[in-house]
């Protein structure tokens, strides 16, 4: 579906809601009743994009390099349908630092504020297809019981992983993004929204290439100042290394949805893990379906987080 605009005659043109989607992760009625703050940050992402690894970002910056703060308590992801959506909202009403929101919705599903600052990030599909095999076919019972039979959920129950990583890639290709949700919906949306005042997109590449240089933009995005006695903090904790060995402070209850802990949540940090498994025709079908879903501009920065 596609996006649409408010009146040109504002001083920006911000999406409107158009549809809610339910699934057995989510409930993206819980942003109808959020009551934005002026200096709310909102990390979107598909999933396995980078996400934990920006909210991060994001935690250190506003908190000056803390490391115990734990973007696993502070930070939502809001439009997942567990817990209840009074209890979320009013675990986010009672926080009193700037708030760091989750979603991992598409843009035309989201209420969007124009008071808000979103990242939006985003990372090339065969990686994220990888990530989320580790995610998935880790999960325990205790992952599925919650997704699957606790009440509300709308839909099919989401199924076991299959173990072939290859064969669940094409899986997650051939559904777009079966069995989660689709992932060329939620690029394009938020590609088509990035010259807003108040969007910013991430790469997760770029991050691998130039940490520092992207915390950066992400400060200045953010309108916040970093000390420069704060800043080597800052860089560290957000190390995929630091990230690792303190994955407890960035896993949902520390991990307990995965074997292995929040290890398993925390997974490689790595790229193209894709290559010496996927066959040229597999690599020939996603880089045809990313250009045809996406177009070439969109396409290149998928793939590389540069520019064409």
């Amino acid at each position: 579906m596609p996006v649409t605009f408010a009146p040109a005659a504002k001083p920006a043109a911000y999406p409107r809601k158009l549809r809610e989607l339910h699934n057995h992760h989510f409930d993206s009625t819980v942003w109808n009743d959020l009551a934005f703050r002026a200096d709310d940050v909102v990390v979107s992402t598909y999933a396995k994009a980078g996400t934990t690894w920006t909210q991060q970002i994001v935690a250190q910056l506003i908190f000056g390099g803390d490391p115990e703060v734990s973007v696993a308590e502070i930070s939502p992801w809001v439009d997942l349908r567990v817990p209840p959506v009074l209890v979320k909202l009013a675990a986010l009403e009672e926080q009193e630092h700037r708030r760091i929101l989750k979603t991992h919705l598409p843009v035309d599903a989201l209420r969007f504020s124009p008071r808000a600052k979103y990242l939006y990030v985003a990372r090339d599909g065969r990686d994220v297809a990888w990530s989320l095999h580790n995610h998935h076919f880790h999960a325990t019972d205790a992952w599925y019981e919650i997704l699957n039979n606790t009440p509300g959920r709308v839909g099919p129950p989401i199924p076991r992983a299959n173990p072939d990583v290859a064969e669940y890639f094409r899986e997650w290709l051939d559904g777009d993004g079966a069995p989660f949700w689709s992932f060329w919906e939620n690029v394009r949306s938020w590609w088509a929204v990035r010259d807003l005042p108040n969007v910013h997109l991430v790469h997760f590449e770029a991050l691998k290439r130039d940490l520092a240089g992207e915390i950066r933009k992400i400060a200045a995005f953010l309108d916040i100042e970093i000390e420069a006695e704060s800043f080597p903090r800052i860089l560290r904790h957000c190390s995929f290394d630091w990230m690792k060995a303190n994955a407890a402070r960035s896993a949902p209850l520390g991990g307990v949805f995965w074997d292995g802990g929040a290890e398993t949540f925390i997974n490689k940090g790595t790229n193209g893990r894709w290559r010496e498994v996927l066959t040229a025709q597999d690599v020939a079908n996603y880089e045809a379906m990313a250009l045809a879903e996406l177009g070439p501009e969109c396409a290149a920065w998928l793939a590389s987080g540069e520019a064409a």
